[in-house]
């Protein structure tokens, strides 16, 4: 009997079979594939809501920062006693203290390469082998010795007044440009930068869009391989200018700290205006900005004179602004600074300077870049896990004459293997969480208030609406609070929320049990801000300011912010907090008192204990 036969017979499988068993198998594929869309697209909206936190919290901190730099101007104005008391403030917050140094030899020569220190040792004039041993050098964690860091700077300087406002920077097609967004301080996005398209050189410029120093822990390397790589390559590195390329965002996000940490330096402050012309041209002829930043610097990596305020305001514009997609310009109240501008305004600019394109930084962007405004403007940013790991990627441009852009996107890592999304997505998420619930214990003492003024019958319950509501209204950080509610309180079977739920898992510290919540909030709150001014104000920087200045500049800070705490009570805090009755507060460690102490951590360390 055939085969054929036994087919016929029933024997054999039948095409229809095999069909069917196929659709079968097609069908679970595409539940799968349908299954693993939604998946991936619910995480990546996780992944969103978690940017959209690290983002209007540091937005909000920056209105923070330009309030304080307004500050400055209305203590000054109003710290009667300052020139009897601490005639060398003013000096402090608008000139150097190296008043005895007439040029760089002079200045240089006092600090001595000993032969003990085993760091790169540069050459001028510097050429491309010292662009090699500093990056080398860097990689193995070593220090570049402070006499070469002002050998640097000086003549970064020197050599950056000589050129001009805008730079005009060419291409051809045999010769690319790599255009470099904000770096933070992230030394390694540097490194693997170079390593993918190479060092500096004649044939392969760069432009670095601002922003290199803050929030990482590298800038001053950063810093250094830039500039050693500008002296070396001046018409083949362009360094342009960020809104975090000045003392007073130094002072708050990290790189004031770094270099008195790595160089045990005194901080030495610098204003952007000076009192009159006589101390400008002083400082001209004989100061050096310690804070290492040049402070000339402007947009396109040249030297200005003095501004005036118009200027200024135009500055702050050009540093701070971002793009979106609502007509016209307006102010951005996200930042506190500068505007928002939309499509229409970007078509008007370019039309009427003939550009094509707006290639900008200053945002962070979770695929490293994006492009808006119809093609027209492209963010570029270039510091992987900026707000934590696996948050966002980083990425370069190149650009060619007669070529369209491209982007080169990576994320940097010390796993030998990127961890599952999920994972990613968790840590991510729990980290903005995090930081988000010390916003609101912050603000405790109004939340509540305001939920109170909701709930009307005194349950203690709300609508999602009136506790969203409530939320922006006194945050005013502008989330998707309906989206968030799961991770920040607790709901009835009705929907209905139970707001104390919100501060049930964390507190903050209380240095003294007696101090009210109120007092011990707006501390924290502010308590960046108040460290840095404190830190002005201490003349000979011992950590310690008398309870007569800790009171005067409170009584400012508290007039200038609308703060409504009584004088007693700051002054009775402020007692208590003087151990040993000397007259004097450590104000550093009177500030840290104030932290915040999330219930869960207390938890996981006594379960990892008991493990």
């Amino acid at each position: 009997m055939s085969t054929h036969d036994l087919e016929d017979m029933g024997c054999g499988t039948s095409s229809s079979t095999k069909d069917r068993k196929s659709e079968k198998a097609l069908k679970a594929a595409l539940v799968i594939q349908n299954w693993y869309r939604g998946y991936s697209a619910r995480l990546k909206a996780r992944q969103r809501y978690a940017l959209t936190i690290f983002q209007s919290i540091e937005y909000a901190d920056e209105q923070g920062q330009l309030q304080l730099s307004n500050f400055f101007s209305f203590m000054l104005e109003n710290y009667t006693q300052i020139h009897k008391k601490d005639p060398e403030l003013v000096a402090r917050l608008f000139g150097s203290t190296l008043q005895d140094y007439k040029d760089r030899q002079d200045y240089v020569s006092h600090i001595d390469v000993p032969d003990s220190y085993h760091g790169p040792r540069l050459q001028f004039p510097l050429t491309f082998t010292d662009i090699d041993l500093l990056v080398e050098a860097f990689k193995q964690q070593q220090i570049l010795h402070a006499h070469y860091v002002l050998e640097v700077l000086f003549e970064t300087k020197k050599v950056l007044k000589q050129m001009p406002n805008f730079t005009h920077v060419k291409t051809s097609p045999s010769k690319e440009l790599t255009i470099c967004g904000d770096l933070h301080g992230k030394l390694d996005d540097l490194f693997l930068i170079f390593y993918k398209n190479g060092l500096p050189s004649g044939s392969n410029t760069y432009i670095f869009n601002g922003d290199f120093v803050d929030r990482g822990k590298h800038s001053i390397e950063i810093l250094m391989i830039l500039f050693v790589s500008f002296l070396v390559y001046p018409n083949d590195l362009h360094l342009n200018r960020g809104n975090h390329e000045d003392f007073m965002m130094n002072l708050r996000y990290g790189f004031t700290k770094e270099i008195l940490h790595k160089y045990k330096m005194k901080s030495v402050l610098m204003s952007p205006i000076p009192l009159d012309e006589d101390r400008d041209n002083d400082l001209k002829k004989n100061k050096i900005n310690t804070t290492i930043i040049p402070r000339e610097v402007k947009t396109n990596g040249s030297l200005s004179e003095q501004l005036t305020k118009h200027e200024w305001e135009q500055v702050i514009d050009i540093l701070w602004s971002d793009p979106r997609g609502k007509r016209g310009c307006y102010p951005n109240t996200s930042r506190g600074g500068g505007c928002y501008f939309g499509p229409d305004i970007t078509s008007k600019v370019l039309n009427k300077y003939q550009l094509k394109m707006l290639i900008r930084s200053h945002e962070c962007k979770p695929e490293g870049y994006e492009i808006c405004h119809d093609g027209k403007v492209v963010t570029v940013f270039s510091a992987s896990n900026y707000y934590e790991e696996g948050s966002n990627r980083g990425a370069y441009i190149k650009l060619c004459s007669g070529m369209n852009l491209r982007f080169f996107q990576y994320q940097v890592t010390k796993a030998t293997c990127l961890r599952p999304l999920y994972q990613r997505v968790n840590t991510i998420e729990s980290s903005a969480i995090r930081i988000l619930k010390e916003r609101m214990i912050s603000r405790k003492t109004d939340l509540i208030r305001a939920f109170q003024l909701q709930d009307r019958s005194k349950s203690g319950k709300l609508p999602m609406g009136q506790w969203a509501f409530s939320m922006e209204n006194i945050l005013g950080l502008n989330l998707p609070w309906r989206s968030l509610s799961p991770h920040l309180v607790t709901t009835d079977k009705n929907g209905n929320i139970n707001y104390m739920s919100s501060f049930e898992d964390i507190h903050i510290q209380k240095p003294v049990k007696e101090a009210q919540s109120t007092l011990i909030e707006t501390l924290y709150r502010y308590r960046s801000d108040l460290q840095i001014i404190f830190n002005v104000i201490d003349s000979d920087h011992s950590g310690l300011i008398s309870m007569e200045e800790f009171r005067a500049m409170w009584k400012l800070f508290n007039s200038h912010y609308s703060i409504h705490i009584d004088d007693f009570q700051i002054d009775d805090l402020a007692e208590r907090m003087d151990l040993n009755k000397d007259g004097s507060i450590d104000f550093n460690e009177f500030l840290k008192a104030f932290y915040v102490v999330h219930k869960l951590d207390n938890v996981n360390k006594s379960d990892s204990k008991l493990a």
